[in-house]
Protein backbone atom coordinates (compact mmCIF):
# COMPACT_ATOMS: atom_id res chain seq x y z
CA UNK A 1 0.00 0.00 0.00
CA UNK A 2 2.81 2.17 0.91
CA UNK A 3 4.27 1.35 -2.57
CA UNK A 4 1.63 3.15 -4.37
CA UNK A 5 -0.61 6.00 -3.08
CA UNK A 6 -0.13 6.78 0.61
CA UNK A 7 -3.52 5.49 2.57
CA UNK A 8 -5.79 7.76 4.30
CA UNK A 9 -9.20 7.56 6.55
CA UNK A 10 -11.49 10.50 7.15
CA UNK A 11 -13.62 10.71 10.04
CA UNK A 12 -16.57 13.28 10.47
CA UNK A 13 -16.63 13.61 6.99
CA UNK A 14 -19.41 15.96 5.91
CA UNK A 15 -19.48 16.93 2.38
CA UNK A 16 -16.16 16.01 1.56
CA UNK A 17 -13.95 18.82 1.07
CA UNK A 18 -11.24 17.93 2.97
CA UNK A 19 -11.48 14.24 1.80
CA UNK A 20 -11.35 15.75 -2.04
CA UNK A 21 -8.51 18.48 -1.06
CA UNK A 22 -6.96 14.78 0.11
CA UNK A 23 -7.49 12.94 -2.80
CA UNK A 24 -5.96 15.79 -4.58
CA UNK A 25 -3.14 15.83 -3.07
CA UNK A 26 -2.22 12.40 -4.12
CA UNK A 27 -3.78 10.02 -0.88
CA UNK A 28 -6.02 6.82 -1.77
CA UNK A 29 -8.85 7.41 0.55
CA UNK A 30 -10.35 4.35 1.78
CA UNK A 31 -13.24 4.75 3.61
CA UNK A 32 -15.55 8.05 5.33
CA UNK A 33 -17.22 7.82 8.68
CA UNK A 34 -20.10 10.25 8.44
CA UNK A 35 -23.41 10.16 10.25
CA UNK A 36 -25.27 12.83 8.63
CA UNK A 37 -27.66 11.21 5.69
CA UNK A 38 -27.21 14.32 3.04
CA UNK A 39 -23.63 14.33 3.63
CA UNK A 40 -23.41 10.33 2.57
CA UNK A 41 -25.58 10.73 -0.29
CA UNK A 42 -23.20 13.68 -1.18
CA UNK A 43 -20.15 11.43 -0.56
CA UNK A 44 -21.66 8.58 -2.73
CA UNK A 45 -22.74 10.84 -5.14
CA UNK A 46 -19.38 11.67 -6.14
CA UNK A 47 -17.48 8.71 -5.42
CA UNK A 48 -19.66 7.12 -8.05
CA UNK A 49 -19.22 9.97 -10.41
CA UNK A 50 -15.81 9.69 -10.10
CA UNK A 51 -15.83 6.02 -9.99
CA UNK A 52 -13.80 5.58 -6.81
CA UNK A 53 -13.65 2.91 -4.75
CA UNK A 54 -13.79 4.65 -1.20
CA UNK A 55 -16.21 3.11 1.27
CA UNK A 56 -18.54 5.38 3.39
CA UNK A 57 -19.80 4.53 6.45
CA UNK A 58 -23.04 6.35 7.58
CA UNK A 59 -22.56 5.57 11.41
CA UNK A 60 -22.29 7.88 14.45
CA UNK A 61 -18.54 7.60 15.23
CA UNK A 62 -19.04 6.78 19.07
CA UNK A 63 -20.50 3.35 17.64
CA UNK A 64 -18.14 2.18 16.03
CA UNK A 65 -15.11 -0.13 16.97
CA UNK A 66 -12.14 0.95 15.25
CA UNK A 67 -10.33 -2.33 15.96
CA UNK A 68 -12.69 -4.17 13.87
CA UNK A 69 -12.54 -1.12 10.61
CA UNK A 70 -8.96 -1.54 10.97
CA UNK A 71 -9.24 -5.64 10.23
CA UNK A 72 -12.20 -4.09 7.60
CA UNK A 73 -10.08 -1.81 5.80
CA UNK A 74 -7.32 -4.58 5.47
CA UNK A 75 -4.49 -2.44 7.52
CA UNK A 76 -2.07 -3.46 10.03
CA UNK A 77 -1.48 -1.30 13.21
CA UNK A 78 1.02 1.29 12.04
CA UNK A 79 0.36 0.97 7.96
CA UNK A 80 -2.06 4.02 7.87
CA UNK A 81 -0.54 6.99 6.64
CA UNK A 82 -3.35 9.45 7.34
CA UNK A 83 -5.91 10.05 9.90
CA UNK A 84 -8.07 12.83 9.50
CA UNK A 85 -11.06 14.68 10.57
CA UNK A 86 -12.79 18.21 11.60
CA UNK A 87 -14.95 17.12 14.30
CA UNK A 88 -18.47 19.19 15.19
CA UNK A 89 -17.60 22.40 16.25
CA UNK A 90 -20.32 23.82 17.51
CA UNK A 91 -19.54 23.37 21.12
CA UNK A 92 -16.15 25.52 20.82
CA UNK A 93 -17.40 28.06 18.45
CA UNK A 94 -17.47 32.00 19.18
CA UNK A 95 -21.41 32.22 17.41
CA UNK A 96 -22.66 29.20 19.98
CA UNK A 97 -23.24 28.79 23.81
CA UNK A 98 -19.48 27.76 24.15
CA UNK A 99 -19.97 24.85 26.09
CA UNK A 100 -16.94 22.84 25.23
CA UNK A 101 -16.53 19.46 27.11
CA UNK A 102 -20.08 20.02 28.75
CA UNK A 103 -21.63 20.05 25.19
CA UNK A 104 -21.38 16.38 23.87
CA UNK A 105 -20.29 17.10 20.57
CA UNK A 106 -17.10 18.78 22.33
CA UNK A 107 -16.22 15.43 23.45
CA UNK A 108 -16.92 14.27 19.70
CA UNK A 109 -13.21 15.87 19.67
CA UNK A 110 -11.63 13.03 21.62
CA UNK A 111 -12.61 10.75 18.86
CA UNK A 112 -9.55 11.05 17.04
CA UNK A 113 -7.67 9.84 19.42
CA UNK A 114 -9.61 7.07 20.04
CA UNK A 115 -9.45 6.06 16.45
CA UNK A 116 -5.54 6.80 16.49
CA UNK A 117 -4.64 4.66 19.72
CA UNK A 118 -6.10 1.66 17.25
CA UNK A 119 -4.59 2.92 14.04
CA UNK A 120 -1.44 4.10 14.93
CA UNK A 121 -1.23 6.54 11.28
CA UNK A 122 2.14 8.05 10.72
CA UNK A 123 0.61 11.25 10.52
CA UNK A 124 -2.78 12.95 11.97
CA UNK A 125 -4.30 16.26 10.96
CA UNK A 126 -7.29 17.53 12.92
CA UNK A 127 -9.40 20.78 11.84
CA UNK A 128 -11.28 23.10 14.34
CA UNK A 129 -12.50 26.69 15.09
CA UNK A 130 -10.79 29.22 17.18
CA UNK A 131 -12.62 29.06 19.88
CA UNK A 132 -10.84 25.76 20.66
CA UNK A 133 -7.91 27.67 21.67
CA UNK A 134 -9.81 29.30 24.25
CA UNK A 135 -12.11 26.41 25.03
CA UNK A 136 -12.07 25.61 29.38
CA UNK A 137 -11.57 21.76 30.25
CA UNK A 138 -14.31 19.99 33.22
CA UNK A 139 -11.94 22.76 35.75
CA UNK A 140 -13.24 25.79 33.83
CA UNK A 141 -9.55 25.80 32.98
CA UNK A 142 -9.42 28.01 29.63
CA UNK A 143 -7.29 26.72 26.89
CA UNK A 144 -7.89 23.37 28.82
CA UNK A 145 -9.78 21.55 25.92
CA UNK A 146 -6.51 21.64 23.26
CA UNK A 147 -4.20 20.97 26.14
CA UNK A 148 -6.10 17.51 26.83
CA UNK A 149 -5.93 16.90 23.52
CA UNK A 150 -2.41 17.71 23.24
CA UNK A 151 -1.48 15.55 25.99
CA UNK A 152 -3.55 12.64 24.96
CA UNK A 153 -1.31 12.75 21.76
CA UNK A 154 1.69 12.70 23.29
CA UNK A 155 0.48 10.32 25.16
CA UNK A 156 0.57 8.04 22.38
CA UNK A 157 4.15 8.93 20.92
CA UNK A 158 2.69 11.66 18.83
CA UNK A 159 4.63 14.94 18.02
CA UNK A 160 2.70 17.96 17.86
CA UNK A 161 2.12 21.26 15.73
CA UNK A 162 -0.88 23.51 15.46
CA UNK A 163 -1.15 26.65 13.25
CA UNK A 164 -4.18 28.72 12.62
CA UNK A 165 -4.79 29.24 8.95
CA UNK A 166 -6.40 31.99 6.93
CA UNK A 167 -7.99 30.20 3.73
CA UNK A 168 -7.54 33.46 1.46
CA UNK A 169 -4.01 32.84 2.24
CA UNK A 170 -4.07 29.80 -0.21
CA UNK A 171 -6.03 30.89 -3.02
CA UNK A 172 -9.36 30.67 -1.28
CA UNK A 173 -11.94 33.32 -1.27
CA UNK A 174 -12.90 33.29 2.12
CA UNK A 175 -11.50 35.06 5.04
CA UNK A 176 -12.40 31.50 7.52
CA UNK A 177 -9.60 31.14 9.87
CA UNK A 178 -9.25 27.93 11.47
CA UNK A 179 -6.95 25.74 13.88
CA UNK A 180 -5.06 22.84 12.28
CA UNK A 181 -3.49 20.54 14.80
CA UNK A 182 -0.89 17.88 13.33
CA UNK A 183 0.40 14.76 14.94
CA UNK A 184 3.43 13.20 13.52
CA UNK A 185 4.92 9.50 14.92
CA UNK A 186 8.26 10.55 15.78
CA UNK A 187 11.20 11.50 13.46
CA UNK A 188 9.52 13.10 10.80
CA UNK A 189 10.05 16.46 10.09
CA UNK A 190 6.70 19.01 8.80
CA UNK A 191 5.87 22.32 7.81
CA UNK A 192 2.72 24.10 7.22
CA UNK A 193 2.40 25.10 3.42
CA UNK A 194 3.50 28.61 2.61
CA UNK A 195 1.09 31.40 1.78
CA UNK A 196 -0.02 31.56 -1.66
CA UNK A 197 -1.80 34.57 -2.03
CA UNK A 198 -1.36 38.25 -0.27
CA UNK A 199 -3.64 41.01 0.27
CA UNK A 200 -3.47 43.99 -2.13
CA UNK A 201 -1.32 46.18 0.64
CA UNK A 202 1.19 44.10 1.17
CA UNK A 203 2.03 42.80 -2.62
CA UNK A 204 4.51 45.86 -2.74
CA UNK A 205 7.11 43.62 -4.89
CA UNK A 206 6.93 43.66 -8.43
CA UNK A 207 7.38 39.30 -8.02
CA UNK A 208 4.96 39.23 -4.86
CA UNK A 209 2.54 36.54 -4.77
CA UNK A 210 -0.81 37.40 -6.52
CA UNK A 211 -3.46 39.04 -4.75
CA UNK A 212 -6.45 37.27 -3.00
CA UNK A 213 -9.23 35.85 -5.08
CA UNK A 214 -12.10 37.81 -4.58
CA UNK A 215 -15.89 36.76 -4.43
CA UNK A 216 -15.84 38.44 -7.71
CA UNK A 217 -13.28 36.73 -9.20
CA UNK A 218 -15.36 33.47 -8.92
CA UNK A 219 -18.72 34.54 -9.69
CA UNK A 220 -18.09 36.67 -12.72
CA UNK A 221 -18.85 33.66 -15.32
CA UNK A 222 -21.44 32.24 -13.48
CA UNK A 223 -25.15 32.07 -15.49
CA UNK A 224 -28.44 33.67 -13.43
CA UNK A 225 -29.54 31.23 -11.07
CA UNK A 226 -32.93 28.80 -11.50
CA UNK A 227 -35.74 29.89 -10.48
CA UNK A 228 -37.57 27.29 -7.64
CA UNK A 229 -40.13 26.37 -10.14
CA UNK A 230 -37.98 26.06 -13.14
CA UNK A 231 -35.03 23.76 -11.25
CA UNK A 232 -34.62 19.98 -12.08
CA UNK A 233 -30.99 19.97 -12.48
CA UNK A 234 -28.39 18.52 -9.60
CA UNK A 235 -26.04 22.04 -10.16
CA UNK A 236 -27.38 23.60 -7.20
CA UNK A 237 -27.62 26.72 -8.16
CA UNK A 238 -31.18 27.51 -7.80
CA UNK A 239 -32.38 31.15 -6.21
CA UNK A 240 -34.79 30.17 -2.98
CA UNK A 241 -35.22 33.51 -1.86
CA UNK A 242 -38.44 34.38 -0.31
CA UNK A 243 -40.24 37.83 -1.38
CA UNK A 244 -39.92 39.25 2.26
CA UNK A 245 -35.94 39.03 2.22
CA UNK A 246 -35.61 40.62 -0.92
CA UNK A 247 -37.70 43.48 0.39
CA UNK A 248 -35.30 43.65 3.63
CA UNK A 249 -31.79 43.30 1.38
CA UNK A 250 -33.13 46.15 -0.90
CA UNK A 251 -31.34 49.25 -0.51
CA UNK A 252 -28.52 47.73 1.74
CA UNK A 253 -24.97 48.83 -0.30
CA UNK A 254 -22.76 46.05 -1.56
CA UNK A 255 -20.06 44.78 1.31
CA UNK A 256 -22.34 46.08 4.16
CA UNK A 257 -26.20 44.70 6.16
CA UNK A 258 -28.74 45.63 7.36
CA UNK A 259 -28.63 47.16 10.77
CA UNK A 260 -26.01 49.42 9.86
CA UNK A 261 -28.72 51.06 7.44
CA UNK A 262 -30.38 53.68 9.45
CA UNK A 263 -31.83 55.76 7.14
CA UNK A 264 -34.33 52.44 6.10
CA UNK A 265 -37.59 52.06 7.02
CA UNK A 266 -37.91 50.49 10.73
CA UNK A 267 -40.14 47.57 8.87
CA UNK A 268 -37.21 46.88 6.81
CA UNK A 269 -34.81 46.48 9.58
CA UNK A 270 -37.12 45.02 12.04
CA UNK A 271 -35.61 43.70 15.48
CA UNK A 272 -31.88 44.08 13.89
CA UNK A 273 -29.22 45.57 16.31
CA UNK A 274 -25.78 46.44 15.95
CA UNK A 275 -24.43 43.39 16.43
CA UNK A 276 -26.13 42.26 13.49
CA UNK A 277 -23.30 42.30 11.49
CA UNK A 278 -23.70 38.79 9.61
CA UNK A 279 -27.66 39.04 9.15
CA UNK A 280 -28.55 40.24 5.89
CA UNK A 281 -24.84 40.92 4.71
CA UNK A 282 -24.04 41.43 1.16
CA UNK A 283 -20.62 40.05 0.17
CA UNK A 284 -18.51 42.62 -2.06
CA UNK A 285 -16.98 41.75 -5.36
CA UNK A 286 -13.88 43.17 -4.30
CA UNK A 287 -12.66 40.75 -1.54
CA UNK A 288 -13.01 37.80 0.20
CA UNK A 289 -16.11 36.28 1.49
CA UNK A 290 -16.52 36.57 4.79
CA UNK A 291 -16.56 33.22 7.16
CA UNK A 292 -19.58 30.62 5.34
CA UNK A 293 -21.88 30.06 8.36
CA UNK A 294 -24.59 27.42 8.76
CA UNK A 295 -26.63 30.17 10.49
CA UNK A 296 -27.54 32.46 8.07
CA UNK A 297 -27.05 32.84 3.64
CA UNK A 298 -25.31 36.07 2.27
CA UNK A 299 -26.53 37.96 -0.22
CA UNK A 300 -25.25 38.56 -3.30
CA UNK A 301 -23.06 41.64 -4.36
CA UNK A 302 -25.39 43.50 -6.52
CA UNK A 303 -29.17 41.46 -6.93
CA UNK A 304 -31.53 41.38 -4.09
CA UNK A 305 -31.42 37.67 -3.28
CA UNK A 306 -29.41 35.16 -1.56
CA UNK A 307 -25.90 33.77 -2.85
CA UNK A 308 -26.85 30.43 -4.22
CA UNK A 309 -25.53 27.10 -2.74
CA UNK A 310 -23.31 26.56 -6.21
CA UNK A 311 -22.07 30.19 -5.53
CA UNK A 312 -21.21 29.27 -1.75
CA UNK A 313 -19.62 26.40 -3.34
CA UNK A 314 -17.46 28.39 -6.01
CA UNK A 315 -16.42 30.79 -2.49
CA UNK A 316 -15.38 27.51 -0.80
CA UNK A 317 -13.47 26.11 -4.03
CA UNK A 318 -15.46 23.20 -4.72
CA UNK A 319 -15.03 21.83 -8.46
CA UNK A 320 -18.25 22.47 -10.52
CA UNK A 321 -18.48 19.02 -11.19
CA UNK A 322 -18.88 18.18 -7.59
CA UNK A 323 -23.01 17.11 -6.69
CA UNK A 324 -24.60 18.25 -3.48
CA UNK A 325 -27.22 16.08 -2.21
CA UNK A 326 -29.82 16.56 0.29
CA UNK A 327 -32.41 19.60 0.85
CA UNK A 328 -31.61 23.25 -0.51
CA UNK A 329 -33.27 24.86 2.49
CA UNK A 330 -34.06 28.50 3.50
CA UNK A 331 -31.37 30.58 5.65
CA UNK A 332 -32.49 29.85 9.36
CA UNK A 333 -33.93 27.41 11.80
CA UNK A 334 -32.90 24.35 13.29
CA UNK A 335 -32.79 21.50 10.95
CA UNK A 336 -32.00 17.60 12.03
CA UNK A 337 -29.58 16.73 8.91
CA UNK A 338 -27.79 18.74 7.36
CA UNK A 339 -29.02 21.07 3.85
CA UNK A 340 -26.77 22.06 1.28
CA UNK A 341 -25.69 25.20 2.40
CA UNK A 342 -24.48 24.09 5.93
CA UNK A 343 -22.77 20.84 4.19
CA UNK A 344 -20.65 23.44 2.59
CA UNK A 345 -20.52 25.61 5.39
CA UNK A 346 -18.96 23.22 7.48
CA UNK A 347 -16.68 21.56 5.54
CA UNK A 348 -13.22 22.37 4.90
CA UNK A 349 -12.31 24.32 1.20
CA UNK A 350 -10.72 21.72 -0.66
CA UNK A 351 -8.22 23.92 -1.74
CA UNK A 352 -6.46 24.68 1.63
CA UNK A 353 -7.43 20.73 2.44
CA UNK A 354 -5.10 20.45 -1.08
CA UNK A 355 -2.14 22.71 0.67
CA UNK A 356 -2.17 20.96 3.66
CA UNK A 357 -2.48 17.29 1.83
CA UNK A 358 0.99 17.97 0.07
CA UNK A 359 2.81 19.06 3.28
CA UNK A 360 1.80 15.84 4.84
CA UNK A 361 2.79 14.05 1.29
CA UNK A 362 6.47 15.63 1.71
CA UNK A 363 6.49 14.57 5.59
CA UNK A 364 5.69 11.32 4.61
CA UNK A 365 8.25 10.83 1.70
CA UNK A 366 11.31 12.14 3.98
CA UNK A 367 10.79 9.28 6.24
CA UNK A 368 11.24 5.83 5.26
CA UNK A 369 8.01 3.76 6.41
CA UNK A 370 9.69 0.78 8.27
CA UNK A 371 11.41 3.74 10.30
CA UNK A 372 7.82 4.74 11.61
CA UNK A 373 6.53 1.66 12.32
CA UNK A 374 6.12 0.99 16.00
Amino acid sequence: MHAQQPSALSLFSGAGGFDLGMRKAGFNLLACVERDPFCCATLRANFEREQVATRVIENDIRNIDPEQLRVALGLQVGELDLLFGGPPCQAFSQIGKRLALQDERGMLFFEMARFAQVFRPRVMLIEQVKGLLNAPDHQGVMGGVMQLMLNALAALGYQVQWQVLLAADYGVPQLRQRVFIVALREKMPFAFPEPTHRPPSQNQSLFGLPRYQTVGDVLADLPPPHTKEAYSGSDSHVDITPAGDRFRIHGVPEGDHLAAQQHLPAAQRCTLTKKDTTKFRRMSRYSPALTLRCGEVFFHPSEDRYLTVREYMRIHTYPDNYILKGAIRGRSGRVRDLDQYRQIANSVPPRLAEHLGRAILTSLQAVPVQEMLV
